[in-house]
């Protein structure tokens, strides 16, 4: 069984309901189905099994939570980081908001150099194809 440490010393069961009811406050007003809040919670469960612990303290599984939030919603992720992490200012959010923008970005350069390097990796299948036709009418033909 895992079992989960309170800040207070107090070990109690591991609940997915749990983490689903925290983080649907996070998601409250959000495009985010009921669906998606229990993968999230499966995600979380799986995450904090794999450390091999029986017992975890709550940190862990607010860091495991906070990984899959960012990626389903980035507002509720600030909601959810701002409680979890304690922000007590306006920077705080902001740092948090210029990490977030960080990892869009290069998420979105790593994307469209994916595309880049299909598009290229085509176009030079289809030259080599052009270039294995040609081979072939220049020897048909006794050129070289």
């Amino acid at each position: 069984m895992l079992a989960v440490v309170k800040r207070s010393g107090v070990t109690e069961p591991f609940s997915r309901d749990k983490v689903v009811r925290g983080v649907r406050r996070a998601c409250q007003g959000r495009p985010v189905d009921e669906d998606a809040l229990q993968q999230l919670a499966q995600q979380v469960e799986e995450t904090v099994r794999a450390s091999g612990y029986s017992e975890v303290p709550t940190g862990e599984v607010g860091l495991a939570i906070l990984g899959p939030l960012r990626a389903l919603d980035e507002v509720a992720y600030l909601r959810f980081a701002s409680v979890y992490r304690s922000f007590e200012s306006v920077e705080d959010f902001e740092k948090e908001i210029a990490e977030l923008r960080l990892a869009i970005a290069a998420k979105s350069e790593a994307a469209a150099k994916g595309e880049a390097g299909a598009r290229t990796e085509a176009k030079a299948k289809d030259g080599t194809a052009k270039d294995e036709k040609a081979g072939g009418r220049r020897k048909a033909e006794g050129q070289t």
